[in-house]
């Protein structure tokens, strides 16, 4: 039977709770709860999963998903993302550059090195792998969520469009991630 090496099991669970910490503190509890499905969802799954692929094997989905990720994110802020969150949770906008918004972009930023990890072979960078296309496929969906909990009716919210192709990308990545 394989088994993880215990400091990277650490690691990585001190990882997901700084991420869904830092949500926490930065957005409010709905967007840490949300953020839970991808960074506690990721870790999940890899403490699950044995595969290794090589990065070759996961770099399209992986860069695709991170391409439709920026679009995605570009989204969010021409169509005010934040502030359509805000009016749900009641917690303000976040200065961009407060210490807890700079702290939770830097733990996303992390994402940028998956593929010298991967390509190294590093259980943590599988660890990432995994956060980023459960974030990217099961957490976004969260954009079709947000709606119920606005005062109208149900329709468009900021970053739902993208998101259409952006989840499957991920979960595409989630498929050759998991060795198929």
């Amino acid at each position: 039977m394989k088994t993880k090496n215990t400091t990277v099991i650490i690691f990585a669970v001190l990882f997901t709770l700084t991420a869904i910490t830092l949500g926490y503190i930065a957005l409010g509890l709905l967007p840490a709860f949300i953020f839970t499905f991808g960074y506690l969802g990721g870790l999940i799954i890899w403490l699950g999963n044995f595969s290794s692929p090589s990065f070759r094997q996961i770099a399209w989905p992986y860069f695709t998903t991170l391409a439709l990720f920026v679009l995605h994110k570009i989204e969010e802020r021409k169509m005010d993302f934040f502030p359509a969150l805000s009016k749900i949770t009641g917690v303000p906008v976040p200065d961009a550059t407060s210490v807890p918004a700079i702290l939770l972009y830097s733990i996303a930023a992390i994402w940028l090195v998956i593929p010298f990890l991967v390509w190294k072979r590093y259980k943590f960078g599988y660890f990432l792998a995994w956060t980023f296309f459960a974030s990217m496929g099961i957490t976004e969906l969260a954009h079709y969520i947000l709606p119920f909990f606005t005062n109208e009716p149900y329709g468009y919210f900021p970053g739902m469009w993208s998101v259409i192709v952006l989840a499957p990308a991920a979960w595409w990545g989630m498929y050759k991630l998991s060795g198929k």
